[in-house]
Protein backbone atom coordinates (compact mmCIF):
# COMPACT_ATOMS: atom_id res chain seq x y z
CA UNK A 1 0.00 0.00 0.00
CA UNK A 2 1.49 3.46 -0.69
CA UNK A 3 2.17 6.24 1.60
CA UNK A 4 -0.13 9.25 1.22
CA UNK A 5 1.48 12.49 1.54
CA UNK A 6 0.10 16.12 2.35
CA UNK A 7 -1.44 17.72 -1.02
CA UNK A 8 1.42 20.17 -2.41
CA UNK A 9 0.32 22.62 -5.35
CA UNK A 10 2.69 25.25 -6.27
CA UNK A 11 -0.58 26.51 -8.41
CA UNK A 12 -2.89 26.56 -5.00
CA UNK A 13 -4.44 30.23 -4.77
CA UNK A 14 -5.60 31.21 -1.44
CA UNK A 15 -8.93 31.87 -0.75
CA UNK A 16 -7.92 34.35 2.20
CA UNK A 17 -5.66 36.64 2.01
CA UNK A 18 -3.15 35.61 4.74
CA UNK A 19 -2.11 37.83 7.89
CA UNK A 20 1.73 39.30 8.65
CA UNK A 21 1.28 38.19 12.22
CA UNK A 22 0.93 34.38 10.39
CA UNK A 23 4.53 34.16 8.63
CA UNK A 24 6.35 33.88 11.71
CA UNK A 25 5.22 32.42 15.01
CA UNK A 26 3.78 34.26 17.55
CA UNK A 27 6.70 36.37 19.77
CA UNK A 28 9.49 36.49 17.02
CA UNK A 29 11.46 39.77 17.11
CA UNK A 30 9.92 41.27 14.15
CA UNK A 31 6.41 41.39 16.01
CA UNK A 32 8.31 43.37 18.67
CA UNK A 33 10.33 45.59 16.86
CA UNK A 34 7.87 46.26 14.60
CA UNK A 35 4.68 47.09 17.43
CA UNK A 36 7.76 48.68 19.67
CA UNK A 37 8.07 51.31 16.72
CA UNK A 38 4.61 51.79 16.69
CA UNK A 39 3.21 51.84 19.88
CA UNK A 40 6.20 53.18 22.00
CA UNK A 41 8.20 55.26 19.80
CA UNK A 42 7.33 59.19 19.18
CA UNK A 43 8.57 59.54 15.39
CA UNK A 44 7.10 63.37 15.64
CA UNK A 45 10.39 64.48 14.41
CA UNK A 46 10.32 62.13 11.04
CA UNK A 47 7.06 62.41 10.25
CA UNK A 48 6.38 66.00 10.11
CA UNK A 49 9.58 66.14 7.90
CA UNK A 50 6.49 65.08 5.32
CA UNK A 51 4.55 68.12 4.10
CA UNK A 52 3.81 68.12 0.31
CA UNK A 53 0.76 67.16 -0.27
CA UNK A 54 1.79 66.56 -4.24
CA UNK A 55 3.23 63.72 -6.01
CA UNK A 56 3.20 59.68 -5.58
CA UNK A 57 2.43 58.77 -1.58
CA UNK A 58 6.30 57.45 -0.56
CA UNK A 59 6.53 54.31 1.77
CA UNK A 60 5.24 55.05 5.66
CA UNK A 61 7.93 56.17 7.67
CA UNK A 62 6.52 54.43 10.69
CA UNK A 63 6.91 51.33 8.48
CA UNK A 64 10.90 52.63 6.94
CA UNK A 65 11.99 52.89 10.60
CA UNK A 66 10.57 49.54 11.93
CA UNK A 67 12.72 48.16 8.63
CA UNK A 68 15.85 49.76 9.44
CA UNK A 69 15.67 48.77 13.30
CA UNK A 70 14.90 45.40 12.29
CA UNK A 71 17.48 44.75 9.70
CA UNK A 72 20.43 46.17 12.07
CA UNK A 73 18.94 43.43 14.88
CA UNK A 74 19.69 41.20 12.08
CA UNK A 75 23.07 42.15 11.67
CA UNK A 76 21.88 43.69 7.85
CA UNK A 77 23.35 47.29 6.94
CA UNK A 78 23.52 47.59 3.92
CA UNK A 79 20.68 48.47 2.03
CA UNK A 80 21.10 46.52 -0.71
CA UNK A 81 20.92 43.58 1.59
CA UNK A 82 17.76 45.00 3.51
CA UNK A 83 15.72 45.20 0.21
CA UNK A 84 16.84 41.61 -0.83
CA UNK A 85 15.16 41.04 2.47
CA UNK A 86 12.22 42.73 1.96
CA UNK A 87 11.60 40.27 -1.06
CA UNK A 88 13.02 36.99 -0.15
CA UNK A 89 12.47 36.96 3.95
CA UNK A 90 8.92 36.11 5.96
CA UNK A 91 10.62 37.89 8.90
CA UNK A 92 11.13 41.39 7.11
CA UNK A 93 7.70 40.65 4.70
CA UNK A 94 6.40 40.37 8.71
CA UNK A 95 7.74 44.01 9.83
CA UNK A 96 7.10 45.95 6.16
CA UNK A 97 3.56 44.27 5.13
CA UNK A 98 5.11 43.11 2.17
CA UNK A 99 6.01 45.91 0.92
CA UNK A 100 9.36 46.45 -1.35
CA UNK A 101 11.28 49.22 -1.04
CA UNK A 102 14.13 49.51 -3.36
CA UNK A 103 17.80 49.82 -2.01
CA UNK A 104 17.77 54.02 -3.24
CA UNK A 105 14.30 54.38 -0.96
CA UNK A 106 15.76 52.87 2.16
CA UNK A 107 19.31 54.63 1.91
CA UNK A 108 17.43 57.95 1.15
CA UNK A 109 15.27 57.46 3.89
CA UNK A 110 18.28 56.70 6.35
CA UNK A 111 20.80 59.75 5.40
CA UNK A 112 17.03 62.05 5.38
CA UNK A 113 16.36 61.26 9.07
CA UNK A 114 19.71 60.23 10.37
CA UNK A 115 19.63 63.10 12.66
CA UNK A 116 16.03 61.59 14.00
CA UNK A 117 16.59 58.68 13.88
CA UNK A 118 19.62 58.73 16.03
CA UNK A 119 16.94 60.42 18.42
CA UNK A 120 15.57 57.21 19.25
CA UNK A 121 18.71 56.13 21.20
CA UNK A 122 17.68 58.03 24.25
CA UNK A 123 13.87 56.99 23.64
CA UNK A 124 14.58 53.49 23.83
CA UNK A 125 17.20 53.82 26.71
CA UNK A 126 13.93 55.25 28.58
CA UNK A 127 12.01 52.10 27.73
CA UNK A 128 14.58 50.08 29.27
CA UNK A 129 14.49 52.06 32.18
CA UNK A 130 10.74 51.82 32.86
CA UNK A 131 11.27 47.86 32.36
CA UNK A 132 13.45 47.92 35.31
CA UNK A 133 16.92 47.28 32.88
CA UNK A 134 19.04 50.07 34.29
CA UNK A 135 20.09 50.23 38.11
CA UNK A 136 23.01 52.63 37.44
CA UNK A 137 24.89 51.06 40.42
CA UNK A 138 27.93 50.16 38.31
CA UNK A 139 28.44 51.35 34.37
CA UNK A 140 32.05 50.62 32.79
CA UNK A 141 32.98 52.90 30.00
CA UNK A 142 35.19 51.97 27.08
CA UNK A 143 36.37 52.52 22.91
CA UNK A 144 36.51 50.45 20.28
CA UNK A 145 38.70 51.62 16.93
CA UNK A 146 36.07 51.05 14.35
CA UNK A 147 37.11 51.59 10.49
CA UNK A 148 35.86 54.74 8.79
CA UNK A 149 34.36 53.92 4.73
CA UNK A 150 37.93 55.16 3.34
CA UNK A 151 40.76 52.98 2.51
CA UNK A 152 43.77 54.43 4.55
CA UNK A 153 45.76 54.51 1.12
CA UNK A 154 44.00 57.06 0.08
CA UNK A 155 45.84 59.44 3.08
CA UNK A 156 48.39 62.02 2.31
CA UNK A 157 50.54 63.74 4.49
CA UNK A 158 51.23 67.57 4.69
CA UNK A 159 54.90 66.81 3.97
CA UNK A 160 54.21 64.57 1.37
CA UNK A 161 51.37 66.83 -0.33
CA UNK A 162 54.28 69.93 -0.45
CA UNK A 163 56.61 67.21 -2.20
CA UNK A 164 54.01 65.91 -4.86
CA UNK A 165 51.83 69.18 -5.67
CA UNK A 166 54.39 70.99 -8.15
CA UNK A 167 55.46 67.40 -9.41
CA UNK A 168 52.12 66.72 -10.20
CA UNK A 169 51.26 70.65 -11.35
CA UNK A 170 54.31 70.24 -13.66
CA UNK A 171 53.42 67.30 -15.17
CA UNK A 172 50.27 68.63 -15.92
CA UNK A 173 51.34 71.58 -17.49
CA UNK A 174 53.74 69.91 -19.85
CA UNK A 175 50.86 67.52 -21.19
CA UNK A 176 49.08 70.29 -21.60
CA UNK A 177 51.48 72.18 -23.58
CA UNK A 178 52.04 69.12 -25.51
CA UNK A 179 47.92 68.54 -26.36
CA UNK A 180 47.76 71.85 -27.41
CA UNK A 181 50.93 71.47 -29.53
CA UNK A 182 50.27 68.64 -31.97
CA UNK A 183 46.52 69.68 -32.27
CA UNK A 184 46.47 69.27 -35.64
CA UNK A 185 48.41 66.59 -35.97
CA UNK A 186 45.81 64.31 -33.56
CA UNK A 187 42.88 66.36 -35.47
CA UNK A 188 44.17 64.30 -38.34
CA UNK A 189 45.36 61.44 -36.75
CA UNK A 190 41.84 60.72 -35.11
CA UNK A 191 39.40 62.14 -38.17
CA UNK A 192 36.61 64.46 -38.13
CA UNK A 193 34.45 63.16 -35.28
CA UNK A 194 36.87 63.70 -32.63
CA UNK A 195 38.61 66.92 -31.75
CA UNK A 196 42.17 65.66 -31.76
CA UNK A 197 42.86 67.57 -28.34
CA UNK A 198 41.20 65.71 -25.87
CA UNK A 199 43.69 64.76 -23.08
CA UNK A 200 44.27 60.94 -22.17
CA UNK A 201 42.28 60.10 -18.88
CA UNK A 202 45.50 59.66 -17.12
CA UNK A 203 46.01 63.00 -17.91
CA UNK A 204 42.59 64.04 -16.46
CA UNK A 205 42.94 62.07 -13.37
CA UNK A 206 46.35 63.57 -12.54
CA UNK A 207 44.43 66.83 -12.66
CA UNK A 208 41.56 65.55 -10.72
CA UNK A 209 44.51 64.30 -8.05
CA UNK A 210 46.32 67.22 -8.09
CA UNK A 211 43.01 69.27 -7.46
CA UNK A 212 41.88 67.02 -4.30
CA UNK A 213 46.34 67.37 -3.34
CA UNK A 214 45.33 71.67 -3.11
CA UNK A 215 42.36 71.16 -1.16
CA UNK A 216 43.37 68.49 1.32
CA UNK A 217 46.41 71.50 1.97
CA UNK A 218 44.48 74.33 2.22
CA UNK A 219 41.96 72.29 4.88
CA UNK A 220 45.04 71.03 6.24
CA UNK A 221 46.75 74.89 6.89
CA UNK A 222 43.08 76.12 7.77
CA UNK A 223 43.11 73.37 10.70
CA UNK A 224 46.30 74.59 11.72
CA UNK A 225 45.72 78.54 11.91
CA UNK A 226 42.58 77.61 13.75
CA UNK A 227 44.63 75.36 16.30
CA UNK A 228 47.42 78.22 16.09
CA UNK A 229 44.65 80.84 17.04
CA UNK A 230 42.92 78.87 19.60
CA UNK A 231 46.58 78.09 21.50
CA UNK A 232 46.99 82.37 21.47
CA UNK A 233 44.00 82.91 23.04
CA UNK A 234 44.33 80.15 25.56
CA UNK A 235 48.31 81.58 26.43
CA UNK A 236 46.72 85.29 26.39
CA UNK A 237 44.46 84.39 28.89
CA UNK A 238 46.57 82.01 31.21
CA UNK A 239 49.10 84.87 31.12
CA UNK A 240 46.48 87.04 31.91
CA UNK A 241 45.33 84.98 34.97
CA UNK A 242 48.97 85.27 36.32
CA UNK A 243 49.26 88.90 36.42
CA UNK A 244 51.93 88.88 33.71
CA UNK A 245 54.52 87.98 36.25
CA UNK A 246 58.34 89.43 35.28
CA UNK A 247 60.64 87.46 34.61
CA UNK A 248 58.55 84.62 33.20
CA UNK A 249 59.47 82.98 29.99
CA UNK A 250 56.72 83.95 27.29
CA UNK A 251 54.91 80.81 25.74
CA UNK A 252 55.95 79.97 22.74
CA UNK A 253 53.52 80.77 19.91
CA UNK A 254 52.58 77.53 17.89
CA UNK A 255 53.23 78.61 14.35
CA UNK A 256 50.08 77.78 12.52
CA UNK A 257 51.83 76.02 10.07
CA UNK A 258 51.28 71.77 10.05
CA UNK A 259 53.39 69.75 10.56
CA UNK A 260 54.50 67.38 8.24
CA UNK A 261 53.53 64.35 9.09
CA UNK A 262 49.90 65.35 9.66
CA UNK A 263 47.90 63.21 7.37
CA UNK A 264 43.93 64.13 5.56
CA UNK A 265 42.08 61.11 4.16
CA UNK A 266 40.68 62.21 0.57
CA UNK A 267 37.89 59.88 0.54
CA UNK A 268 36.73 60.80 4.40
CA UNK A 269 38.63 63.72 5.17
CA UNK A 270 37.27 63.26 8.93
CA UNK A 271 38.79 60.19 9.77
CA UNK A 272 41.92 59.63 11.26
CA UNK A 273 44.95 56.93 10.95
CA UNK A 274 44.42 54.87 14.94
CA UNK A 275 46.25 52.26 15.79
CA UNK A 276 44.74 49.36 16.90
CA UNK A 277 45.96 45.45 18.09
CA UNK A 278 45.76 44.23 14.17
CA UNK A 279 47.79 47.41 12.72
CA UNK A 280 47.12 51.01 11.76
CA UNK A 281 43.36 51.45 10.60
CA UNK A 282 41.45 54.55 8.71
CA UNK A 283 38.79 55.18 11.15
CA UNK A 284 36.70 56.65 14.33
CA UNK A 285 36.61 56.12 17.88
CA UNK A 286 33.75 54.78 18.94
CA UNK A 287 32.47 55.23 22.89
CA UNK A 288 30.00 53.68 24.93
CA UNK A 289 29.16 53.08 28.68
CA UNK A 290 27.26 49.95 29.82
CA UNK A 291 24.96 49.46 32.95
CA UNK A 292 25.77 46.06 34.96
CA UNK A 293 22.64 44.52 35.40
CA UNK A 294 21.80 44.17 31.90
CA UNK A 295 24.35 45.26 29.53
CA UNK A 296 22.37 48.19 28.62
CA UNK A 297 23.77 51.14 26.89
CA UNK A 298 23.39 54.68 28.68
CA UNK A 299 25.85 56.91 27.03
CA UNK A 300 27.69 56.67 23.38
CA UNK A 301 29.54 59.09 20.91
CA UNK A 302 32.00 59.04 18.25
CA UNK A 303 35.04 60.56 18.26
CA UNK A 304 37.78 61.06 15.63
CA UNK A 305 40.68 61.19 18.73
CA UNK A 306 42.90 58.29 18.62
CA UNK A 307 42.84 58.15 22.49
CA UNK A 308 40.40 57.81 24.91
CA UNK A 309 41.77 60.27 28.03
CA UNK A 310 39.78 63.55 26.84
CA UNK A 311 36.28 61.12 26.47
CA UNK A 312 35.55 60.44 29.85
CA UNK A 313 34.37 63.93 31.01
CA UNK A 314 31.43 64.23 28.23
CA UNK A 315 30.44 60.49 28.81
CA UNK A 316 30.20 60.95 32.29
CA UNK A 317 27.82 64.16 31.71
CA UNK A 318 26.05 61.70 28.72
CA UNK A 319 24.71 59.48 31.63
CA UNK A 320 23.21 62.52 33.78
CA UNK A 321 21.67 64.27 30.59
CA UNK A 322 20.15 60.38 29.41
CA UNK A 323 19.22 59.29 32.62
CA UNK A 324 18.44 62.01 35.04
CA UNK A 325 20.49 60.67 37.42
CA UNK A 326 23.74 59.96 37.63
CA UNK A 327 25.70 56.34 38.38
CA UNK A 328 26.82 55.56 41.92
CA UNK A 329 30.07 53.15 40.51
CA UNK A 330 32.15 53.69 37.51
CA UNK A 331 34.80 51.62 35.76
CA UNK A 332 37.24 51.83 32.93
CA UNK A 333 40.85 50.91 31.66
CA UNK A 334 43.92 53.07 31.99
CA UNK A 335 43.39 55.06 28.50
CA UNK A 336 41.17 56.79 30.58
CA UNK A 337 43.43 57.59 33.58
CA UNK A 338 44.33 61.26 34.52
CA UNK A 339 44.27 63.62 37.48
CA UNK A 340 41.90 65.70 35.50
CA UNK A 341 39.65 62.56 35.17
CA UNK A 342 39.25 61.63 38.37
CA UNK A 343 38.67 64.52 39.50
CA UNK A 344 35.81 64.97 37.35
CA UNK A 345 34.53 61.81 39.04
CA UNK A 346 35.49 62.93 42.40
CA UNK A 347 33.74 66.32 42.44
CA UNK A 348 30.42 64.10 40.62
CA UNK A 349 30.41 61.77 43.48
CA UNK A 350 30.91 58.86 41.83
CA UNK A 351 33.02 55.54 43.49
CA UNK A 352 35.51 55.22 40.90
CA UNK A 353 37.78 52.25 39.71
CA UNK A 354 40.29 53.15 37.08
CA UNK A 355 43.27 51.71 36.77
CA UNK A 356 46.28 53.44 36.86
CA UNK A 357 48.57 51.78 34.02
CA UNK A 358 48.41 48.47 32.01
CA UNK A 359 49.69 44.84 33.53
CA UNK A 360 51.67 42.89 30.43
CA UNK A 361 51.59 38.86 30.99
CA UNK A 362 54.69 38.11 33.48
CA UNK A 363 54.23 41.42 35.71
CA UNK A 364 54.31 41.58 38.92
CA UNK A 365 52.47 45.29 38.87
CA UNK A 366 51.07 47.64 36.07
CA UNK A 367 53.04 49.52 34.74
CA UNK A 368 52.16 53.54 35.50
CA UNK A 369 50.80 55.69 32.14
CA UNK A 370 52.43 58.88 31.54
CA UNK A 371 49.21 60.37 32.06
CA UNK A 372 48.93 58.70 35.46
CA UNK A 373 50.65 60.95 38.19
CA UNK A 374 49.60 63.06 41.15
CA UNK A 375 47.69 62.80 44.48
CA UNK A 376 44.71 61.35 42.65
CA UNK A 377 45.98 58.96 40.82
CA UNK A 378 48.67 57.27 43.67
CA UNK A 379 45.09 57.01 46.13
CA UNK A 380 43.38 55.14 43.11
CA UNK A 381 46.54 52.99 42.97
CA UNK A 382 46.28 51.99 46.35
CA UNK A 383 42.66 51.33 46.36
CA UNK A 384 42.68 49.03 43.76
CA UNK A 385 45.90 47.30 45.24
CA UNK A 386 44.20 47.20 48.64
CA UNK A 387 41.12 45.27 47.19
CA UNK A 388 43.34 42.49 45.14
CA UNK A 389 41.14 40.54 42.98
CA UNK A 390 38.00 41.47 44.80
CA UNK A 391 37.98 44.82 43.39
CA UNK A 392 34.88 46.14 42.02
CA UNK A 393 37.13 46.82 38.62
CA UNK A 394 36.92 43.39 38.04
CA UNK A 395 33.50 43.86 36.96
CA UNK A 396 34.74 46.34 33.69
CA UNK A 397 35.42 43.13 31.20
CA UNK A 398 32.41 41.43 31.89
CA UNK A 399 30.01 44.62 31.79
CA UNK A 400 31.56 46.44 28.78
CA UNK A 401 33.60 44.32 26.90
CA UNK A 402 31.40 41.72 25.96
CA UNK A 403 28.85 44.42 24.32
CA UNK A 404 31.95 45.34 21.72
CA UNK A 405 31.69 41.69 21.10
CA UNK A 406 27.74 41.33 20.71
CA UNK A 407 28.20 44.40 17.82
CA UNK A 408 30.93 43.59 16.19
CA UNK A 409 31.21 39.74 16.49
CA UNK A 410 27.50 38.66 16.86
CA UNK A 411 25.73 41.50 14.30
CA UNK A 412 29.07 42.06 12.12
CA UNK A 413 29.54 45.67 12.66
CA UNK A 414 33.16 46.48 11.87
CA UNK A 415 32.98 49.30 9.80
CA UNK A 416 31.00 52.20 9.58
CA UNK A 417 28.78 52.46 5.83
CA UNK A 418 29.04 56.75 6.33
CA UNK A 419 31.32 59.21 5.74
CA UNK A 420 31.70 62.47 7.94
CA UNK A 421 31.76 62.74 11.57
CA UNK A 422 28.38 63.74 11.91
CA UNK A 423 26.90 60.87 10.02
CA UNK A 424 29.39 58.51 11.63
CA UNK A 425 27.69 59.35 14.66
CA UNK A 426 23.77 59.02 13.67
CA UNK A 427 24.86 55.44 12.81
CA UNK A 428 26.78 54.56 15.71
CA UNK A 429 23.41 55.80 17.42
CA UNK A 430 21.63 53.68 15.43
CA UNK A 431 23.79 50.65 16.67
CA UNK A 432 23.32 51.27 20.18
CA UNK A 433 19.77 52.20 19.72
CA UNK A 434 19.33 48.19 18.00
CA UNK A 435 21.43 46.74 20.62
CA UNK A 436 19.37 48.30 23.41
CA UNK A 437 16.27 46.70 21.31
CA UNK A 438 17.72 43.36 21.61
CA UNK A 439 18.14 43.28 25.32
CA UNK A 440 14.92 44.92 25.94
CA UNK A 441 13.09 42.53 23.30
CA UNK A 442 14.78 39.69 25.46
CA UNK A 443 13.46 40.34 28.77
CA UNK A 444 10.24 41.61 27.77
CA UNK A 445 9.42 38.65 25.47
CA UNK A 446 10.46 35.95 28.29
CA UNK A 447 8.26 34.36 31.20
CA UNK A 448 6.99 36.58 34.19
CA UNK A 449 8.59 33.81 36.45
CA UNK A 450 12.26 33.72 34.92
CA UNK A 451 12.06 37.46 34.82
CA UNK A 452 11.47 37.73 38.34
Amino acid sequence: MSKTFRPWNIEQVMLLPPSVRDFVPEGHLSHFVRDTVCESLDLSAILDAYTEERGYPPYHPVMMTALLLYAYCQGIYSSRRIMKGCQERLDFMAVTAMQKPDFRTISEFRRQHLKALSGLFVQVLRLCQKAGMVSLGHVSLDGTKLKANASKNKAMSYGRMKLREPELAAEVKKWLESAEATDQREDAEHGPDRRGDEMPDWVVSKQERLAKIREAKQALEAEAQAHAQAEAQAAAAEKKKKGGKPGSRPPQQPSGIPNDKTQRNFTDPESRIMKTRDGFVQGYNAQIVVDSKHQVIVAQDVTTSPTDVQQLEPMVAQIKTNMGRQAEEFSADAGYCSEANLKVLDRRHINAYVATGRQKHGQKSATAGKNCSGARTRAMRTKLRRAGHRSRYRLRKQIVEPVFGQIKQARGFRQFLLRGQDNVRGEWSLIATVHNLLKLAAVTRQPAQTRA
